[in-house]
């Protein structure tokens, strides 16, 4: 990558694996292949959910705005225990759970803008794969099947522990377990489940060893292979899964391919809720579908970016407070440049005008400085609000139209790389709201289902909550 006066300048991106910082080398150049673990579609995403997705996708966004052709994959985990129980609960399958909080769950990254990943990938249709994978561990002596259980065998695997930087006479007992009987079955305590039998009530799926289903850990090396190939430039997610799934990734993906399975590990921090670890018991459980309910979840994205993904967050109503009037700084500096420029005069840029962007652009410059430190969105947002001052200070009625316009551009394109939108679409009516309502409702009557969902979508985009009620529907602006 290159700057605009030619000198070279090196991306660095703090890797997990090494713990320092690296120059970013892809392994093929001119792009990047990247997997990010997605979340269990069991209920709604919580707002820790949200971080990875948020902060993952502004590196994919800045990484095509260097010109990189980035194949960014993120899965759905749809069959797990959790999904079965909540199945069990109301009495429907697991699939048409795992389908309904899929669906939210995209509606909710649409509405925090985080785009779509080139695959989405769900673990129930990649089962062939993982039976190949199982297989072959077990051939190669990397695993090993009783009573219907595969276990991977992890002490075989030499270099286990090496991201974690963990120990493994040190890790006794301390895995997240995946049995289905008792310990005694294992070879050593820290082997891992790849493959274990059905319970009664449960999805199954024929294998060689049982009826049963996949282990955690195996679903995305399978996925990430398939559709980004043995090797990968960045692997991604929330530190809480460094040990054991991503430790497990690695020991699967390496042992069966023979080869460095992710060049590059990144990590986000915790969030926590004022102060506190976020919990259910704790009563400071929050979905992201009840922060729109507050909040435009562009704040909610802003309010990620304002600090470096590496570290810990603390989410609290007074620092949302902080970043919807910061987002709206901005935004209203997006406004005041489009107003001034739908009025201005036409004409050439004068010479005071070509001088003045040119001091703009190194707000750019400060703003990529930023981005190719690890990604510091937060430092990042810093220069978009020295630009926005300098904007402020440097427009008038008097400017032409064509210097408006590249001003107006400039703001509004460092906003798309952190996934920030300054410049809103024009609201909805509240006649246009009640048509196609309206059409929701009329869809529904016709069993048009699909129709009824794109509306509702297609409203909740535009920051409308529909609720429906005994007395019919109601609707708020988010």
């Amino acid at each position: 990558m290159f700057t605009e006066k030619g000198e070279q300048r090196k991306m660095q991106v703090y890797n997990t694996l090494t713990k320092k910082k690296e120059e970013f080398v892809p392994l093929e150049e001119g792009k990047v292949r990247m997997y990010v673990c997605g979340p269990t579609v069991y209920n709604f995403i919580h707002i820790g959910n949200a971080r990875p997705m948020i902060v993952f996708d502004t590196v994919r966004r800045y990484m095509e705005y260097k010109g990189y052709e980035v194949n960014y994959v993120s899965n759905f985990t749809d069959v797990d225990d959790k999904i079965i129980r909540k199945a069990n609960e109301e009495g429907v399958s697991p699939e048409e759970i795992s389908r309904r909080y899929i669906a939210e769950c995209k509606k909710d990254m649409s509405m925090m803008n985080v785009k779509p990943a080139t695959t989405h990938p769900l673990a129930t249709q990649e089962i062939d794969g993982m039976l190949e994978m199982i297989q072959t561990l077990i051939d190669k002596g990397y695993a090993y099947e009783v009573n219907g259980t595969v276990y991977f065998r992890t002490r075989k695997f030499a270099s286990y522990g090496k991201l974690s930087h963990k120990n493994l006479d040190d890790l006794r007992g301390g895995n997240r377990s995946l049995l289905v009987t008792g310990e005694e079955e294992k070879e050593d305590p820290l082997d891992f489940v790849l493959w274990k039998p059905r319970k009664e009530g449960e999805p199954f799926w024929e294998s060689p060893w049982s009826q049963g289903r996949p282990g955690w850990h195996i679903e995305c090396s399978v996925m990430s292979k398939k559709y980004l190939g043995e090797q990968i430039d960045i692997h991604a997610g929330g530190e809480d899964l460094v040990f054991p799934h991503h430790e497990n990734e690695i020991a699967q993906s390496e042992a069966c391919n023979g080869k460095e399975f992710a060049h590059y590990w990144l990590h986000n921090a915790f969030l926590n809720i004022d102060n506190r670890k976020m919990s259910k018991s704790l009563g400071n459980f929050f979905t992201v579908r009840e922060i729109s309910e507050k909040y435009d979840l562009q704040v909610l994205r802003f309010f990620m970016l304002s600090a470096h993904y590496r570290s810990p967050l603390n989410f609290s109503g007074e620092l949302m407070e902080a970043a919807r009037n910061g987002l709206g700084r901005l935004a209203t500096t997006a406004e005041n440049l489009k107003y001034l420029g739908e009025h201005a005069g036409e004409g050439e840029k004068t010479s005071g005008e070509h001088e003045l962007l040119a001091q703009a652009g190194e707000f750019t410059k400060k703003f990529e400085a930023a981005m190719e430190d690890d990604f510091n969105t937060a430092d990042a947002i810093a220069a978009v609000f020295e630009l926005a001052k300098y904007l402020n200070t440097n427009t008038s009625a008097q400017n032409t139209k064509a210097y408006l316009g590249e001003c107006l551009e400039l703001l509004v394109k460092l906003g798309d790389i952190l996934g920030l939108i300054l410049l809103k679409e024009e609201e909805l009516l509240d006649g246009d709201i009640e048509a196609l309502i309206a059409e929701r409702q009329a869809a529904r009557k016709a069993k048009n289902f699909a129709r009824a969902d794109e509306i509702r979508a297609q409203l909740l985009e535009k920051g409308i909550v529909l609720e429906d009620t005994r007395e019919g529907v109601k609707w708020k602006r988010a």
